[in-house]
């Protein structure tokens, strides 16, 4: 007869085990979730004020890279020139020497071919010239006419060595230049790709918010313009009252004044472009010089030299023409025309404009300079 047996009772094992598996479960979910919240996937993303200041300290960076890449490209230009004018006299002091070399070899022929002594062969066939030059026996033996000729022999080699071991030293300075423009060239392009891939990660209203902020920077500087030219004025007005002048450098010339200004004005509108000189483009310094040489002055093409190119005057003696500095390296230039205003090529990626000196603030002025 076939036993029976009951049903093994389960109710209260699964009914132990169904919650605590729960609970780990959600305990395992709540963990996850802290643990992805405190270990986001992304870095957070720079606010527009601090993608703004990364932009300008990068455009600041390229501009003061751009005067040394000016500086070195200038200073290659002059150098290549000496050293072409080195080479070319080491060439006609070479053929020179062979000259004399040749006369000298004409005597050694004429003594082998007598039989004669042969201290002009010796001569040509020593390690030391010299040496045999400066004994009185051979000396007593040359004809005035050889005599003459192993002068001119020891003249010149001297000369040419020397000249040699110039044109030697001015290559490798010109080399050394060369690798300084190439330094220069390679980070401005770095700083101002830099630049620019950080505005290309800018959505439409971080655009819109950056260029609120260059709008209220502009409005801050144009009311710092204002306040500098209202009280120009007040100063103007109290030394004509008094018959005095507060400005202790002799004044601008007016007509070359205005002409530097008239073609500053009709370059607004042209690109900035490093390393610049016009007539399509320019940057700061190339800017200045063109402008200056349009009324007949030859400036400088850096602006650290342009800066010692004339007397420098006080910001509230500043008058149409001057040149106005910026930066503590003196790495930027505008050109003043009055009423806290000047027109300058501001940076990469603007254009030539009529903008207030301000436009950065007033701890970035550096000095004014008069051009003489």
């Amino acid at each position: 007869m076939a036993s029976h047996r009951k049903p093994r009772p389960t109710g209260t094992r699964v009914g132990i085990r169904t919650p605590v598996l729960a609970t780990a479960a959600l305990t395992s979910v709540a963990l996850f979730s802290q643990t992805a919240q405190a270990a986001p996937v992304t870095a957070d993303k720079p606010s527009v004020e601090e993608v703004q200041k990364k932009v300008d300290a990068l455009y600041r960076q390229a501009e003061s890279a751009t005067e040394k890449y000016n500086a070195a490209k200038e200073k290659t230009t002059t150098q290549r020139k000496q050293v072409d004018k080195l080479l070319d006299d080491v060439a006609r002091r070479t053929q020179k020497l062979n000259d004399a070399r040749d006369e000298l070899g004409s005597f050694a022929a004429a003594q082998y071919r007598s039989g004669t002594a042969t201290d002009t062969t010796t001569f040509l066939l020593a390690d030391t010239p010299q040496g045999y030059f400066d004994q009185d026996q051979l000396m007593n033996r040359l004809t005035s006419r050889q005599k003459s000729a192993v002068d001119d022999y020891v003249t010149e080699q001297a000369a040419t060595m020397k000249k040699r071991a110039e044109a030697a030293k001015s290559l490798e300075s010109l080399t050394t230049t060369q690798t300084n423009l190439k330094t220069a060239k390679t980070t401005v392009q770095t700083k101002l790709g830099d630049a620019r891939e950080l505005l290309s990660k800018l959505n439409a209203e971080e655009k819109a918010r950056l260029a609120q902020i260059e709008k209220e920077k502009q409005e801050k500087a144009d009311a710092e313009a204002a306040a500098l030219a209202k009280k120009q004025a007040t100063e103007q007005t109290a030394a004509q009252g008094s018959g005095s002048s507060s400005t202790a450098a002799a004044p601008a010339d007016s007509s070359r004044a205005a002409q530097v200004i008239a073609f500053a004005r009709a370059q607004i509108g042209k690109p900035y472009v490093w390393g610049a000189t016009g007539p399509g483009s320019y940057d700061c310094s190339g800017l200045t010089q063109a402008a200056y040489r349009s009324a007949g002055v030859t400036l400088p093409r850096v602006t650290t030299d342009q800066v010692n190119a004339g007397t420098t005057v006080s910001l509230a003696d500043a008058q149409p023409g001057d040149l106005i500095f910026f930066y503590s390296d003196v790495s930027h230039v505008g050109i003043y025309i009055g009423d806290g205003m000047m027109i300058h090529a501001p940076k990469p990626g603007a254009y030539v404009r009529e903008e207030s000196i301000y436009y950065g603030g007033s701890s970035i002025i550096h000095s004014v300079v008069r051009p003489a």
